[in-house]
């Protein structure tokens, strides 16, 4: 549950980005407090991944700034990238390693020490429900197990914000619905503050308290989601109905 008495996990203020006279972001405003499932949707071609992109320091807006944490994403750089996990579209998990060292390889590759990431560790698998895979090879994984891998390599060390880059991309329903399920039940205990970038709106507005829908680089509705699923344009442009 989101919580509106702490300042905001993520502030987006007049955000903007230009690649030469091509403007893929126009002046983009929104925020997400502390706990907040919020998905950020729009179509290919809508700015959703440049915010990302930005958020999670690949990219250096044009103008204006945002912030993780209260860290400035270009000024502190390293202090906001410490507060994310991210899971990237398609991510590059190592085929030849078994699950647990890959998440061993990536604790250490985050500053933990020996127990804590050991500890860190159980915690995910438990939370991810994979530990009956522990000892198995990544490529060996189904394409689901290789997602619920990939979001508990993100989650090692508690990140106050959790990134999820098109996680319903290649995946059966059943097994999307059963990931994002997971991670409910880990805002109810943790609060974990979750931004889903997604092109599925039916799924995002299902799953997400709160979206921001984009076009052509520019905010064109804000909202709660219950709201926007009976909203008429979205229901005609995005639901289908």
């Amino acid at each position: 549950m989101a919580d509106s008495a702490q300042p905001p996990v993520v502030l987006v203020d007049h955000l903007s980005k230009s690649y030469g006279a091509r403007r893929a972001v126009i002046d983009v405003s929104f925020d997400m407090r502390h706990g907040e499932v919020m998905g950020l949707l729009g179509p290919n071609g809508s700015g959703k991944s440049t915010i990302m992109r930005i958020l999670t320091g690949y990219l250096r807006p044009s103008s204006g700034r945002a912030e993780i944490c209260g860290f400035d994403v270009v000024a502190q750089s390293l202090q906001a990238r410490q507060c994310v996990g991210y899971v990237a579209e398609d991510v590059p998990l190592y085929a030849q390693m078994r699950v647990h060292e890959f998440l061993t390889f990536m604790g250490r590759l985050r500053g933990l020490d020996g127990t804590g990431c050991a500890r860190a560790i159980d915690e995910v698998i438990e939370r991810l429900s994979i530990g009956s895979h522990r000892s198995q090879l990544i490529g060996k994984l189904s394409r689901g197990y290789r997602q619920r891998v990939a979001i508990a390599q993100a989650l090692l060390g508690r990140p106050k914000l959790l990134i999820l880059d098109e996680p319903s991309l290649g995946l059966a329903p059943k097994i999307v619905r059963e990931i994002f399920a997971i991670l409910e039940l880990m805002n109810r205990q943790l609060g974990l503050t979750v931004l889903v970038v997604e092109q599925n709106a039916a799924l995002a507005l299902r799953s997400c308290s709160r979206a921001c829908v984009l076009e052509v680089g520019r905010v064109v509705i804000e909202g709660e989601s219950a709201a926007l699923r009976e909203h008429e344009s979205i229901r005609r442009s995005y639901l289908g109905y």
